[in-house]
């Protein structure tokens, strides 16, 4: 079952923005009752449906809104910013032969993904293993899935060259 929702990320795209739009509009509640508090609760609930649809491992940082609703975490070697370099040419994970590479799943599937289809190409930040466990709406609205330990540097701090940066001059 959890395969072929996968295989029509628009639909879980639509419940994801859904839910999103909900609890974001909850925050001030959510706030008021205590984010610490509320996480066992969410999490109670949030774990057997992910567990079943995406085969989840509750890592607190959920992006599979950026990665076509494919949990990058069911990577045989946690990857969480593209394949590894050792797609098989058949598409297949080089560590599980058996196993599709979850990259290119996550690449086909955003492909079907009219609003979060584009932020699979957004860098994300090393997973802060910290909030394993937790649940990743708590997380989310409290902003806490956006706290960096300390070394880390934010992501918006780093120059990427991009279609802003002008043309090098070739008469040089």
């Amino acid at each position: 079952m959890g395969r072929w929702f996968r295989n029509h990320p628009h639909l879980l795209e639509r419940a994801y923005q859904t839910t999103a739009w909900l609890f974001l509009g909850l925050r001030p509640i959510i706030a008021r009752l205590g984010y610490q508090r509320l996480d066992r609760w969410f999490s109670l609930f949030e774990e057997p449906p992910k567990k079943i649809l995406f085969d989840c491992r509750m890592c607190g940082q959920c992006v599979l809104h950026q990665t076509g609703m494919t949990c990058p975490m069911t990577c045989p070697k946690f990857i969480r910013n593209g394949p590894c370099g050792g797609v098989r040419p058949n598409g297949n994970c080089e560590v599980n032969p058996e196993m599709r590479c979850v990259w290119v799943e996550a690449y086909e599937r955003s492909l079907e993904m009219p609003v979060f289809g584009i932020e699979m190409n957004l860098l994300q930040p090393p997973v802060n293993h910290s909030l394993q466990g937790s649940s990743a709406w708590v997380n989310l609205i409290s902003g806490k899935d956006k706290n960096l330990p300390t070394g880390w540097v934010n992501l918006t701090d780093i120059p990427v060259v991009g279609s802003e940066v002008p043309p090098i001059d070739r008469a040089i």
